[in-house]
């Protein structure tokens, strides 16, 4: 099986953020996962009311997720990570704990600001769209 290819770009007219504007898969099947919220073993919140230990450990399922379907965190094409705040200091915080993790090579991706997340505690929930390798299905 050849790996698809993930290729992301910038903008030669749009403010330089430091981050893609836009990806493609120039082969291959996509991943879309759900919500994944940051949940231990037994299904309590990790880290409640803590949207960094929280990113941090919602990050480490969604490679799981990945690697469970044939895919990696560099196989992202497209991520989203909600965060239940006001406050844009969260949402600077949440995005300076998660950028590192691409390995300075950070998909198109948008924090968005929202009022409540499903679970009492939880403060983050990321959600991605990913290249597979081959079909993808078992």
């Amino acid at each position: 099986m050849t790996r698809p290819r993930v290729r992301r770009h910038g903008s030669q007219k749009l403010f330089d953020g430091g981050f893609a504007y836009s990806a493609e898969v120039s082969d291959g099947p996509l991943l879309y996962t759900a919500g994944v919220s940051p949940l231990d073993s037994d299904g309590a919140v990790v880290g409640p009311d803590d949207p960094v230990a929280q990113v941090t450990h919602a990050f480490g399922l969604l490679s799981v997720l990945l690697d469970e379907r044939g895919a990696a965190i560099d196989d992202i094409v497209k991520l989203t990570v909600y965060i239940a705040t006001s406050d844009r200091a969260d949402l600077a915080a949440v995005w300076e704990a998660l950028a590192p993790e691409f390995g300075g090579e950070i998909p198109p991706a948008v924090i968005v600001a929202v009022t409540v997340l499903p679970y009492p505690g939880q403060r983050v929930e990321l959600d991605a769209v990913a290249a597979l390798h081959g079909s993808g299905l078992p």
